[in-house]
């Protein structure tokens, strides 16, 4: 015959565990925020991570140059004929892609110009998220007149073609650094990103927590601030990851026009627009950059893509 007190002991044990489970799984089960789903999502998705790695490789390669190459991008030498095929062999050497017209190593040129073009790219994007961003914030919440000019501002800026008005901008400056470059293509390409925040706005403001907030008496910065922007941005931040692949090729495109970065400044676009020159002759000395340029482009292209996919529901 079983012990009466031994049962009792285990019934009291398994009831006092009881809540502790169901606490536990309460605990498993508790909602994640937009920004913790949307991380759940990109950690199982594979062209996040093949993004991710690569836009990392290429800061590396920005951020440390000298450790990928030991050769002098700007040291040039006829000796280095440019219709020598490259050395595909020559791993990380200075021939490894082969020489350009003036006996470069376009694996160095190659190497350092990805410095200018992700300085470009990452600049420009920085300062149109913040204009447009911050213009799209006070239009959308404030509205009246204020959004109305806005508005209207952007319309203007919408109706100049991007291309040819950073040329014509870019044309004013007898120096055209890479600070000149962000500034000029940035001027131009707030728009997008004040449409997409000024909508998410009017949207973000008329949520019942921000009714809330006014009825308590917030302050409007701290509505702005605390709880309009996190509930607003996301759009904003995928347009803005998508946008930055396009503002590199902007900048390769105006330098192979001679409007964008000039040397001494170490640019793709430079390197395409010489080796056009004699592509007949020596393809290899265009292929290169060119690549490098393709490549960065579709890996901020494919993590906009990912990161879009993660924070629209409807996508998912």
């Amino acid at each position: 015959m079983p012990d009466v007190t031994e049962t009792k002991t285990e019934a009291v044990v398994d009831a006092t565990a009881a809540p502790s489970d169901a606490e536990g799984h309460k605990a498993q089960g508790k909602p994640r925020s937009l920004w913790g789903d949307a991380w759940f999502d990109l950690r199982h998705r594979p062209m996040f991570w093949i993004s991710s790695i690569l836009l990392l490789l290429l800061l590396v390669i920005a951020a440390f140059p000298g450790l990928f190459t030991s050769a002098d991008p700007r040291d040039g030498d006829l000796t280095n004929h440019f219709l020598t095929k490259p050395e595909l062999t020559h791993f990380f050497q200075p021939d490894w892609f082969g020489y350009d017209g003036q006996g470069r190593s376009i694996y160095a040129r190659v190497i350092y110009g990805t410095r200018a073009s992700i300085m470009v790219g990452v600049g420009v994007t920085v300062v149109v998220t913040l204009v447009g961003g911050l213009l799209g914030m006070l239009a959308g919440y404030f509205g009246g007149w204020l959004d109305s000019v806005i508005s209207r501002i952007t319309d203007i800026f919408f109706g100049i073609p991007f291309l040819l008005g950073a040329m014509v901008v870019l044309n004013a400056f007898t120096e055209r650094k890479v600070y000149v470059v962000i500034l000029a293509l940035a001027f131009l390409g707030w728009t997008s990103i004040c449409r997409v925040t000024r909508s998410s706005v009017i949207t973000a403001k008329q949520a019942d927590y921000v009714t809330a907030a006014r009825a308590l008496g917030a302050g409007t910065s701290r509505i702005l601030f605390r709880h309009v922007m996190p509930n607003a941005i996301a759009p904003t931040i995928v347009v803005a990851t998508i946008a930055l692949g396009g503002y590199i090729s902007a900048e390769a495109t105006l330098s192979y026009l001679g409007l964008g970065l000039a040397d001494p400044t170490i640019s793709w676009g430079i390197d395409i627009s010489e080796a056009s020159k004699s592509i007949r002759d020596n393809p290899h000395a265009l292929l290169f950059p060119a690549g490098m340029l393709s490549l960065t482009v579709f890996a901020f292209i494919m993590l906009g893509d990912a990161v879009r996919d993660a924070l629209d529901p409807k996508l998912r």
